[in-house]
């Protein structure tokens, strides 16, 4: 529930994106680290706040399925069934990745991490801010990622620009982290179970069969 003070830090959250600025903000796995990924100095200031390693990607949380075109040169079908069945929601699809985003974004692998998140402080940002947004768990790399507003304080103090307390968040697994090439990749296991998904995908490609 948005209630009038969390919209404000939600309306200045979009504001310090806007200006080039780190933000935090509640998922529905951890904290996320959000800034506008085409901004090349505010993404080298994520991985500097998080000391990162600049081989590693960072995935982009999206409005909704719709808005992947701009990002990617191929939604192999499997995705497609993929998203359909378990957006919005903690699956990780990891697509083909246009040659105009950033090296520190895709990690030099060709590859974009897109997820939609059904957090409802993730839906408003994403609402009113004009583009994905980096969606990074709050921590410092190797370390576990904040799961309230003040453990991001705690971990990073100032250096993140602005924090969004949308309450505690479940904590435990991440996203799952799902490829495609030729077949299914199953990258990380999270929240959602590898079985769930290939059962699930398996009755909607049956159902597929017979329509």
């Amino acid at each position: 529930m948005i209630n009038s003070a969390l919209n404000r830090q939600i309306r200045r959250a979009v504001q310090v994106l806007e200006q080039g600025g780190l933000i935090a903000f509640p998922t529905e796995t951890y904290y996320g680290l959000g800034v506008d990924p085409f901004n090349a100095r505010a993404l080298e200031r994520l991985f500097e706040v998080k000391k990162r390693s600049t081989k590693k990607a960072v995935l982009l949380l999206i409005k909704n399925s719709t808005n992947i075109d701009p990002l990617i040169t191929d939604a192999p079908l499997p995705l497609v069934h993929l998203m359909d069945l378990f957006w919005p929601g903690p699956l990780t699809l990891v697509f083909p990745a246009l040659s105009t985003l950033p090296d520190l974004l895709t990690g030099n692998t060709g590859t974009v991490a897109l997820r939609q998140s059904p957090h409802p402080c993730v839906q408003e940002i994403l609402s009113n801010y004009a583009g994905p947004i980096t969606g990074t768990s709050a921590n410092l790399s190797g370390n576990a990622p904040a799961t309230t507003a003040n453990e991001v304080k705690t971990i990073f103090g100032s250096a993140v620009d602005c924090i969004v307390d949308g309450g505690a968040t479940p904590g435990g697994k991440g996203s799952t982290l799902v490829g495609y090439d030729q077949q299914l990749c199953f990258l990380r296991q999270g929240v959602i179970p590898f079985s769930l998904i290939n059962k699930k995908l398996e009755k909607r490609l049956r159902t597929k069969k017979v329509e």
